[in-house]
């Protein structure tokens, strides 16, 4: 009898159970692709936060640590986009997919479908769905508004069915999952497998440090909240003492935040003050977002940066899903994955057997 937890997407990707360790900025690093990979799922690498040199560093470093298919994450407008694009295409040979958000036109989607890399973006909404399949995509990750970082308002049981009726490509699963009985939900909506972030954030293999790991192990559900106050747009993030002072910050307080993260990125970076405004000018839709927010949004990843890479938790913000309200331990990712495939076999079995059983004759 065939395994139900072998799909379209084990077969793909070539790993062995359906299961995405998804590709966290900072956190999607070598030491967590290579345990999540050699564990039996699919890990990214979380380029999208990574110069080109960094990016060749660390896949040298992945293929050093696993001979297993990895995945790749990045954005078209990062700095270094186009030479990020080049060296995924030289590693063809063990980088099986690519992952984005807002990503390459249907051009570049086409060089990698040549090259035989499938091209998996995330997306949030149905009408995104659509258009990422329109440019010749090979299957979507819907992220429901559990996700963490930023989301949208959709639960995922009411978007994953609405992307499933509204696409004929494999439609992967994201946004409230951590174990077996969410995966074999997820199979029976007719999804192909389950993506997971925050669960992975909080493995062995991680490399957030030990003091932002045992902040996330306290945050219950009642201390995840969505934020709009860091860049303008909805992000799921743990209610900590800095978020509860930018909450309640007015717009003096957002231009000094601004003014503070954009000093740290200047230092960081190199770059200069016109430069920094001309980026933040960039990613502002034709202006019409506060420079204020605008400046925020290029340089609130080092917020994020300062807690999960620094273990800063009093000057850094940590996203979150949902879920990780109700994680109370740190496995190594092989007994993390074990322990869904056992999980979703016996879930799946249990539904199997329903109905089976036969009334005895009177």
């Amino acid at each position: 009898m065939s395994d139900p937890l072998h799909t379209v997407l084990t077969e793909r990707l070539g790993c062995r159970w359906p299961i995405i360790q998804t590709a966290m900025g900072w956190v999607a690093e070598p030491s967590l692709v290579i345990g999540s990979s050699n564990a039996g799922a699919f890990g990214f690498l979380g380029a999208a936060v990574m110069t080109p040199d960094e990016a060749r560093t660390k896949i040298l470093a992945i293929r050093k640590g696993t001979e297993r298919p990895f995945g790749v994450n990045f954005h078209m407008f990062q700095p270094g986009a186009d030479q990020i694009v080049d060296l995924i295409l030289a590693n063809k040979d063990q980088v099986r997919a690519v992952s984005f958000g807002r990503g390459p036109n249907a051009k570049m989607i086409a060089r990698f479908k040549d090259a035989g890399i499938l091209c998996v973006p995330t997306v949030g909404a149905v009408k995104h769905a659509q258009k990422m399949v329109e440019l010749g995509v090979d299957m979507v990750n819907v992220q429901g508004g559990e996700g963490g970082g930023h989301t949208g308002s959709v639960a995922t049981t009411v978007l994953l069915p609405q992307v499933l009726d509204a696409v004929k490509v494999p439609v992967i699963a994201s946004g409230g999952f951590a174990d077996g009985r969410g995966l074999a939900a997820a199979l029976a909506y007719g999804a192909v497998g389950i993506a997971m972030g925050t669960r992975f954030l909080l493995t062995k293999e991680s490399p957030v440090p030990d003091a932002a790991k045992a902040e996330y192990l306290k945050a219950g559900t009642d201390r995840i909240i969505v934020t709009t106050k860091l860049d303008g747009i909805p992000q799921r993030m743990i209610a900590t003492k800095l978020m509860d002072r930018i909450e309640k910050s007015g717009k003096l307080g957002m231009w000094l935040r601004a003014i503070e993260a954009s000093r740290t990125m200047k230092k960081q970076s190199g770059a200069s003050w016109w430069g920094l405004i001309q980026s933040a000018r960039g990613m502002t839709a034709h202006g019409a977002m506060p420079l204020r927010q605008a400046m925020m949004a290029a340089t609130m990843p080092m917020l994020i940066q300062k807690a999960v890479v620094d273990g800063d938790i009093e000057h850094g913000v940590m996203a979150t899903g949902v879920v990780g309200g109700r994680i109370s331990e740190i496995p190594t990712c092989q007994q993390l994955v074990d322990r869904i495939v056992d999980e979703a076999h016996d879930r799946l079995a249990a539904l199997a057997a329903l109905g089976r059983e036969t009334t005895p004759a009177l």
